[in-house]
């Protein structure tokens, strides 16, 4: 059905749900991905876009979280390193190996032995050895442009990266194909309750006034820094305190610093890992960890003291380089939904791992790690289901991802390129070929993104504004300068009539996407207020 056909389905209440899950992140997504798979008849709202929040503005990593391996948290990287063979394994081309590298200078804690030990218990895990050690020499081989200085060598092994926006999109997209209702710019006002228990939501879509009520004996409320909201209306006793925490990028041209694998430092200010790594044609240095004060419903923003923070990082680890403001082509700032026990922690030192809580058939979700989505939304459907979850709940063993069909790759497609359309796409593959274009949006640029993937998203993505399309279905408005403002004339001409958009409805478009770049995403100083 169409998005329209659907809206009045739902308010005709001709279909009672399964499950209703809130929140089209990461986890709210493998939700619905390992509910509809299961057979429950699942319904998904998210009150802007998929991927909207935190999970569009990760550091990009499906990694088995070394740092809290470090830190004694060997159940979490336990589950995190299993995930990541097994999605690796699933969808090559969206979630690929990245090899990392840790520099190891004298004086500095962990010292390349004691590194390596926890490399050694890393690889025993993944059942899949990476690691190994670089002198001084063979580091600045693998790392050009390194600095040298009291430099003793460098540690290497292997993770993985993804773009995690297009995973939350394959996830909604498998979800589908197994019955899901996917709703984008719907937001679930209130939970219903009869006698006490959960028997549904009241939900809302951004165009309208009217709500509707849906009905479910179970409400997944995966909605990450914003759980707290729908508890909060319930009045839970034990509901989950949250901490959200913010985490800031910048993106650099790739010619400004070319890294092919993942750099890592401990930062002199606070002893946190900072990286630079390649992602789309571009290098990204971060993150930032700090309390977030701003407003959830708004874009985050990263302050002038992130940027300062992550470009002196970039000043030790390549000095030669000597980049500055003036390089920076955009910038990310996400936040983490942390569950805290309100002790006063530094934001670095709390717990990741994740939490739910269950008030008579609503079961929230915060915490966690994207690689570890598909064993959270397992637990929050078995604690869901209770009793009944060992006899509905599909086999663990099931994939989360169908694979792509077997075509002949197009002659003006290269081999990187067709993997990585295989891994965005799956089962879609033909229906984007047969899209339209599959010529390079930017011919120059490093990352080549096809105009049929525009096309393909207009036509089937759930794109409702323009943001949707350049920020979270593609890349594009984070990997060329000014957020692709040179482009919009031609994706107006190719992209406008798929939309239904009129001239109007256009230009308020290019505005709204235009101020929300400069505002949240461009590299221009910001002046915020935050706890830095």
């Amino acid at each position: 059905m169409t998005r329209a056909e659907t809206l009045k389905s739902l308010r005709a209440g001709n279909t009672t749900f399964d499950v209703l899950v809130v929140g089209g992140g990461i986890t709210g997504a493998g939700v619905a991905r390992e509910a509809a798979g299961s057979g429950l008849r699942t319904l998904l709202v998210e009150q802007k876009d998929f991927s909207w929040g935190t999970s569009s503005r990760s550091s990009k990593m499906v990694h088995g979280g070394l740092r809290y391996l470090g830190s004694g948290h060997y159940g979490l990287t336990r589950d995190a390193v299993r995930e990541r063979e097994r999605l690796m394994a699933e969808a090559p081309g969206l979630i690929d190996p990245l090899h990392f590298i840790m520099p190891h200078f004298k004086g500095q804690f962990p010292g390349p032995r004691l590194f390596q030990l926890l490399l050694r218990v890393y690889d025993f895990i993944a059942q899949s050895p990476s690691r190994h050690f670089l002198s001084p020499t063979q580091s600045g081989l693998w790392v050009p442009g390194l600095t040298s200085e009291n430099l003793s060598g460098a540690s290497g092994f292997t993770d993985t990266v993804t773009d995690d926006s297009r995973l939350v999109q394959r996830l909604i997209a498998e979800a589908r194909r197994d019955g899901a209702i996917c709703l984008n710019y719907t937001r679930a006002l209130e939970v219903q309750r009869r006698n006490g228990m959960v028997s549904g939501l009241v939900i809302q879509r951004e165009e309208e006034d009217t709500p509707i009520k849906v009905f479910a004996p179970l409400v997944i409320n995966a909605t990450g820094a914003w759980a707290d909201r729908l508890q909060t209306s319930e009045n839970t006793a034990e509901a989950m305190k949250i901490r959200p925490l913010r985490g800031s990028h910048l993106v650099l041209p790739w010619s400004c610093l070319p890294v092919s694998c993942s750099v890592s430092l401990f930062h002199p200010q606070d002893r946190r890992p900072v990286f630079a790594f390649p992602w789309q044609g571009t290098t990204v240095l971060g993150t930032t960890d700090l309390d977030h004060e701003g407003n959830l419903d708004q874009e985050p923003v990263i302050s002038e003291a992130e940027t300062d923070y992550l470009l002196e990082i970039a000043s030790r680890l390549f000095p030669a380089s000597h980049i500055s403001r003036s390089n920076i082509l955009s910038t990310w700032a996400g936040v983490r939904p942390v569950v805290t026990d309100g002790t006063g922690k530094s934001p670095s030192r709390e717990n990741r791992e994740h939490a739910l809580r269950e008030d008579r058939g609503l079961i929230s979700i915060a915490g966690g790690k994207l690689t570890t989505f598909r064993v959270i939304a397992r637990e929050a459907l078995k604690r869901g289901l209770a009793e009944k979850s060992d006899s509905i709940l599909r086999p663990d063993s099931q994939p989360v991802f169908q694979a792509a069909p077997k075509l002949v790759r197009p002659p003006q497609v290269g081999h990187q390129t067709w993997q990585r359309l295989e891994g965005f796409y799956g089962p879609d593959l033909d229906q984007l070929i047969e899209s339209g274009s599959m010529e390079p949006v930017v011919p120059d640029h490093p990352w080549n993104l096809l105009w049929a993937e525009l096309l393909w998203a207009c036509k089937a993505e759930d794109v409702r504004h323009l943001d949707d399309l350049l920020l979270r279905r593609t890349r594009l408005g984070l990997i060329v300068p000014e957020g692709g403002k040179s482009l919009l004339p031609e994706i107006k001409l190719r992209c406008q009539s798929l939309l239904a958009w009129d001239d109007q409805r256009w230009a308020d478009e290019e505005a709204r996407y235009l101020g929300i770049y400069w505002s949240a995403y461009s590299s221009a100083p910001k002046e915020t207020s935050d706890a830095s």
